[in-house]
């Protein structure tokens, strides 16, 4: 038996996720948006409910492609809002479309997105303490201040926090955790 985050046990899909995902180091864009994304959606819910629907959200927000979400209309977001396979709140749906849009603006900015989130941590990952995770701490707040200055909506500390956990810029799994020292050893 594996010694895993508590967090993760009792759930085959959750301890896969763990065991395979949460925490690696992501320096993907895309991909980071696409996790920011569903950590918003994650929002008053817990992890569990989003990744038993992550592959309804990704048919439904096709592939979490930020072109094509952005030129959403009234139309898409009310068939959503029938998608019984992802979370049908609308201001989440609106919030995902207006983040597209925030992404792209920084990419035709010039600004690349997986480097504006790292460097929020020095471009490195960080190793929490292995006892103690907390909801938010000021690196969180910092980035999600940065986010709510570029438009996006749905990235308070707290989401932003649960964010870096799960792409790897902070790594908070348990000092028994064996994830907890690949992961640190995952970073470039």
């Amino acid at each position: 038996m594996i010694n895993r985050c508590r967090w993760a046990e009792g759930d085959p899909l959750m301890e896969a996720y763990h065991d395979i995902e949460w925490g690696v180091p992501i320096r993907d864009g895309r991909a980071l948006w696409e996790m920011l994304m569903l950590e918003g959606f994650q929002a008053g819910l817990s992890w569990r409910t989003i990744l038993h629907r992550r592959e309804g959200f990704r048919r439904a927000f096709d592939g979490f492609d930020p072109k094509v979400i952005a030129a959403y209309d009234q139309a898409k977001v009310d068939a959503l809002m029938q998608d019984a396979g992802i979370i049908r709140a609308r201001a989440k749906i609106e919030a995902t479309i207006g983040n597209a849009r925030a992404y792209l603006r920084m990419i035709e900015q010039g600004e690349d997105f997986a480097a504006f989130v790292w460097e929020h941590v020095g471009g490195m990952p960080r190793m929490g303490d292995g006892e103690t995770i907390p909801a938010s701490d000021a690196a969180s707040l910092t980035l999600s201040k940065a986010l709510k200055k570029r438009g996006f909506k749905f990235v308070g500390a707290v989401t932003v926090y649960a964010f870096m956990q799960a792409v790897g810029m902070v790594n908070d799994h348990a000092r028994d955790c064996p994830r907890r020292s690949v992961c640190a050893a995952a970073h470039p």
